[in-house]
């Protein structure tokens, strides 16, 4: 837990009562727009239908429009950077990311500005045999309602909204705070054309606090800020060892079919213990909580006899250690699959790189690896690589008092601070593009959510506290000088 000096003082008892009634009453209506928004399947990754991304963004600018909070309510759509970084959205030629929506009121009587971050695309919802429900027909079942993207990250979205719209009810056209909403449209994408925007919008997006609601929380009944991301390195990886495909009788046990030297090198990422072997690829040394092992088993759902990879505490394994992933294949299936030496095998692999490494250091070193231990003179082609970097958040600034502060009167329980072993390269664009802004990064999702898996969920008495907390913290931004 957070050391008690840190926080800012405590809000009137009055501005939280009115707060609590005005989130309460209006939760109906929040969970039912969310509702409303998982039924659009807003993936915005290539293969799929971009018009249901498109019908996302004006739902959620109807939203935006609806809090009666902004003077200037948008859809914009921003070039996807070229190889040398460039892009022009006006270009005849330029290729446009998915649409995000911008609004914006400015401050007033030296109010600061804060900015509400979350995205409304989400991932694919994968094999439908998986799901116990519609992965978009939304579905109620005890405190959870089910559904791609309830969660991640149109709850995101929502607490946003509902926030907003509580605000307003308090101060009306009084309010006095700055506030930008930008919610972007292929997060789940690798948000393409996301440093296009930041240039592009700077003057519209330009603010003293960044609130990006797409974390996690300890529990369902504890809060948690998010102070330290993983970095993410990706990258297609083939491995070719024949011109075409041989008889395996014929030339098996003299011949290496790709698989062989594609398994060996493979294994050469990790070491015996199941930590990464990669030199070159770093750690972060910060101090984390315990979290006993079988708890871990009960969230990761291990099955029996599977025993937990790599060393020292645990969650420093999964917030403060590189990892490494192989999350994807292209070999013959085993219905398939004829006697012969496989010519070539693809694989799709996944780093997550240590806070403090830039992903540029660590591809470096991984491809410094595989070249050096690639077996028996095989052909290796690394492809379509995806970079992110991690970061780190600085805790000592008055923001983060304030949203400690917001959060344990909207929660009532005092924040966890925590790392997170997933990556949103993002955050580290909107610190290079605002080297002044503090960057809190908050969310709703909690353990059991299952985010980008089958059956993702969002507990609704979680999303009614992290709205709750939300819109103290913006009430308290209003009374600010």
């Amino acid at each position: 837990m957070t050391d008690s000096a840190q926080y800012a003082p405590a809000s009137d008892p009055a501005l939280l009562d009115a707060v609590r009634e005005q989130v309460t009453g209006g939760l109906p209506t929040t969970i039912a727009d969310l509702s409303a928004l998982v039924r659009l399947p807003s993936v915005s990754w290539s293969a799929f239908d971009p018009a249901n991304v498109r019908a996302s963004a004006e739902a959620v600018a109807d939203l935006a429009r609806g809090t009666g909070v902004f003077d200037d309510v948008r859809i914009v759509r921003s070039a996807i950077a070229g190889d040398d970084g460039t892009a022009d959205s006006s270009a005849p030629d330029a290729t446009l990311g998915q649409p995000a929506v911008l609004a914006v009121r400015p401050a007033r009587n030296g109010r600061p500005t804060v900015m509400l971050y979350a995205h409304h695309d989400v991932q694919p919802q994968g094999d439908d045999a998986l799901w116990e429900t519609p992965p978009f027909e939304p579905t109620l079942r005890g405190e959870r309602l089910y559904g791609r993207g309830a969660s991640d990250d149109k709850a995101g979205v929502m607490t946003h909204i509902a926030s907003l719209r509580a605000l307003h009810a308090l101060r009306g056209d009084d309010l006095d705070v700055g506030i930008v909403l930008f919610v972007e449209g292929e997060e789940e994408f690798g948000s393409r054309s996301f440093t296009t925007f930041l240039r592009e919008q700077k003057e519209h997006l330009a603010a003293d606090v960044i609130v990006v609601a797409d974390s996690d929380n300890w529990s369902t009944d504890v809060p948690a800020i998010t102070v330290s991301l993983r970095g993410n390195v990706t990258f297609k990886l083939t491995v070719t060892t024949l011109e075409h495909a041989s008889h395996s009788g014929m030339y098996g046990g003299a011949v290496p079919d790709a698989m062989m030297p594609m398994v060996r090198l493979l294994s050469s990422l990790h070491a015996d213990d199941g930590s990464v072997a990669i030199e070159g690829l770093t750690s972060y040394d910060g101090p984390v909580p315990e979290r006993e092992e079988s708890q871990l088993v009960r969230e990761a759902a291990l099955v029996d006899d599977v025993r937990p990879i790599g060393t020292g505490p645990l969650l420093a394994r999964m917030w403060s250690q590189p990892s490494v992933s192989v999350t994807g294949m292209d070999v013959p299936s085993v219905a398939n699959a004829s006697n012969t030496l496989l010519p070539t095998v693809s694989a799709r692999v996944s780093i997550r790189v240590a806070p403090g490494q830039s992903a540029t250091e660590a591809y470096a070193a991984v491809e410094r690896h595989i070249r050096a231990n690639t077996p028996f003179g095989a052909r290796v082609e690394i492809e379509e690589p995806d970079m992110g970097d991690g970061f780190l958040v600085d805790t000592s600034g008055w923001a983060m008092q304030e949203v400690r502060t917001a959060m344990a009167e909207g929660w009532g329980a005092d924040p966890v601070e925590q790392g997170i072993g997933g990556s949103i390269p993002f955050v580290s664009d909107l610190v290079a593009e605002f080297p002044e802004a503090q960057i809190l990064v908050t969310g709703v999702e909690d353990p059991d959510t299952r985010a980008h898996s089958p059956n993702e969920s969002q507990h609704l008495g979680v999303l009614h506290r992290a709205v709750t907390a939300e819109t103290i913290l913006l009430a308290r931004l209003d009374a600010r000088g």
